[in-house]
């Protein structure tokens, strides 16, 4: 069987660990030749390594998603290195709590900035390629806090994470008539550091899930990126504007 993304070239943000680094992986393991971006250097080296050290094709380009020439560039040099765009992951995002009334004020424009007009800032210059060279497909990732749950101490995230959910869903409508494929995650809590409260431990975090969490555990790694995999592939192409939830039923 041809593994689902043989020939097709796929731009992950954020690609320098956590479901990021996850998802380049799963998509290298499929075929794809993956660009991983971020800011940081070192990180996405290290993925690319991964992904090479499996077989797998794979770029490191460092570029800050807040930064509109910064993305331009991206998209120019994944086209000019490997011929062409066909599928992104807009996973790059930031978390800072804080009771509303006393989040620093650029805590907020950080979290807006990064999870927010980084996948806007991603988005304009993805589709400006894709819809003159025959179309290509999108996901975003949004999260269940914001548009699907609400959570104390975490209203600023929430409210950029709601907000990538709605500009999904519009822009899937603007461009789907352009052969672009656009759609959303909104994981709950995966084994990342971003679950992990201020000095829990992983253990600690087990047990407050197993007592908070309907399925009782965080997600995996594995079972974030399938979802990002299977929104990208065809057996989804029915799915345009979608926000899916992985959450273990937090929100349901």
């Amino acid at each position: 069987m041809t593994p689902r993304f043989t020939g097709k070239i796929a731009l992950v943000t954020g690609g320098g660990s956590g479901i990021g680094r996850a998802t380049a992986l799963a998509f290298a393991r499929e075929g794809a030749t993956v660009v991983v971006t971020g800011r940081s250097a070192g990180p996405l080296e290290q993925t690319a390594k991964l992904i090479a050290d499996e077989g797998g094709r794979a770029d490191a380009v460092t570029a800050d998603v807040t930064s509109s020439e910064d993305l331009a560039r991206l998209v120019a040099t994944t086209v000019e290195r490997h011929g062409g765009l066909h599928i992104a992951f807009n996973n790059a995002g930031t978390l800072e709590a804080g009771p509303l009334a006393d989040l620093d004020e650029d805590a907020w424009n950080r979290q807006l900035a990064v999870n927010l007009t980084g996948v806007f800032l991603s988005m304009k210059h993805e589709i400006a390629h894709m819809r003159g060279n025959g179309g290509g497909v999108i996901v975003n990732t949004a999260s269940n806090l914001g548009a699907h749950l609400r959570l104390p101490f975490l209203g600023g995230y929430a409210a950029s994470k709601a907000a990538v959910s709605a500009l999904s869903r519009a822009a899937a409508k603007e461009y789907i008539g352009d052969g672009i494929r656009i759609n959303a995650i909104s994981p709950g809590p995966i084994d990342t550091s971003m679950s992990l409260r201020p000095g829990e431990s992983e253990d600690d975090r087990a047990g407050r899930m197993k007592d908070t969490l309907p399925i009782g555990r965080v997600g995996t790694l594995a079972e974030a990126a399938s979802a990002v995999l299977w929104l990208a592939s065809p057996e989804a192409g029915f799915a345009v504007g979608h926000d899916l939830v992985i959450d273990g039923g937090a929100s349901a």
